[in-house]
């Protein structure tokens, strides 16, 4: 809204200063900032109405250290992290930008059905909370309307590299009376709908999901949404569900999607400007850009959030927070076409994910074959098996956010391992 008008400022009666909200820079960091503001300032007050209301998370006793000391500790604080990135976004961001719409529809929908989940489970005291179908059907709805909005929508774009010489000219001629146009990349002045995607550690780093599909016939292209859409529904409810198991111990969740999140924004920048994504090799994605004021504020959240939620925490986000800040990540890379990054970046999530996976099924195996279940790990998820082994919770979560920032910096570097 403040980006509207002060650009009416600007073009009508040239107000000074007011030709700053113009730049992509300055609005991300208004939006970190006023993100941590709202965060810090009402996010204590928020805290204190959850407490007067009893709303109290209720622990199951499994026998870990510091467990019933968290007995009545305020849940459903992702509300905080959801005011603090929808207040900024809106302020700043270019709202008729279609990915923008599409992240600000994604906060609202995980939210409402994370906040569903805590709704049940805190009120109604019903420890199972949303019914797990229904939390899928959810997460399965968010993915249709992710998946068609990027396949149909006519301002999901990319632009090609250009080959062929007189197409070369013409992207120079654009540009020549600003720089010298031998040192710009070549890039075709027509931009085009596409399925492709970077893939990690492969020289020609794209890859198109049609080709799938190149089975059916020539015209395999115009049926790529029937192996898009599906992925994009697994990729976001795989990415939201991770979230929601990492989310276990206090700071662990925001501060992993935090780093994750200052990755995708790097991503989102150099995607969206031509000159860099050309120097790094990856496509030029027109209207990308604006995704950095989205997750600038973000980060905001996560660490403003984390002011409260560290260790001891005062508030736990619940699925609230947790389904949400999953989803977000999911679409934004899906929306940067860096999607599949994300089990390299995400790499926090996918563990826990697969640790859950390996316990249930290797107990459900054993238990038909030795008529006794075992277990590979003490607990799952992960952070619960280190738990058991006697590390202290501030230690795990640490750790756990050490090899975040390796898994964020390995990611940055497969741009160049091809």
């Amino acid at each position: 809204m403040l980006y509207y008008l002060f650009d009416y400022l600007h073009k009508h009666f040239d107000l000074p200063g007011s030709g700053v909200f113009q730049y992509i820079s300055f609005r991300a960091a208004m939006a970190i900032i006023t993100s941590l503001l709202i965060s810090l300032i009402f996010g204590r007050r928020i805290i204190e109405y959850i407490r007067k209301k009893q709303v109290g998370e209720t622990i199951r006793n499994l026998g870990l250290e510091g467990q019933n000391q968290k007995q009545g500790t305020p849940t459903m604080g992702g509300l905080i992290i959801i005011a603090a990135i929808l207040i900024p976004t809106l302020l700043f961001a270019k709202l008729h930008n279609v990915y923008i719409i599409l992240m600000l529809c994604t906060t609202i929908w995980l939210g409402t059905i994370g906040f569903l989940d805590d709704y049940i489970k805190v009120f109604k005291k019903d420890k199972e909370g949303l019914k797990g179908k229904f939390k899928v059907i959810g997460q399965i709805g968010l993915g249709l309307i992710v998946g068609i909005t990027l396949y149909f929508n006519s301002n999901v774009v990319i632009k090609e590299k250009v080959c062929n010489s007189l197409e070369v000219e013409m992207a120079n001629d654009m540009f020549a009376h600003d720089v010298n146009a031998s040192n710009l990349p070549h890039y075709s002045t027509t931009p085009s709908k596409s399925l492709k995607t970077t893939i990690p550690f492969v020289k020609n780093n794209e890859f198109n999901y049609s080709k799938l599909i190149s089975f059916i016939g020539d015209d395999y292209e115009k049926w790529g949404w029937l192996v898009f859409i599906p992925i994009v529904i697994l990729i976001i409810t795989s990415v939201s569900n991770g979230a929601n198991l990492t989310d276990g111990l206090d700071g662990l969740a925001t501060g992993t999607s935090a780093i994750i999140g200052a990755t995708l924004l790097i991503f989102a920048y150099v995607s969206g400007n031509m000159i860099f994504a050309n120097y790094l090799n990856i496509m030029y994605i027109p209207s990308t850009g604006e995704l950095v004021i989205f997750m600038g504020a973000f980060i905001g959240a996560c660490v403003g959030f984390m002011w409260y939620n560290s260790y001891p925490a005062q508030v736990f986000m619940g699925d609230t927070g947790s389904l949400t800040l999953g989803g977000i990540i999911a679409v934004y890379a899906l929306a940067i076409r860096k999607e599949l990054l994300i089990p390299i970046l995400c790499g926090i999530f996918l563990v826990e994910n697969l640790s859950v996976v390996m316990q249930v099924s290797y107990f459900k195996y054993t238990k038909k074959k030795y008529g006794e279940g075992r277990r590979i790990f003490k607990m799952s998820p992960l952070h619960h098996h280190y738990q058991k082994l006697g590390f202290h919770e501030s230690k795990i979560v640490t750790r756990f956010w050490i090899v975040g920032v390796m898994l964020a910096i390995l990611t940055f570097v497969t741009l160049k391992l091809r």
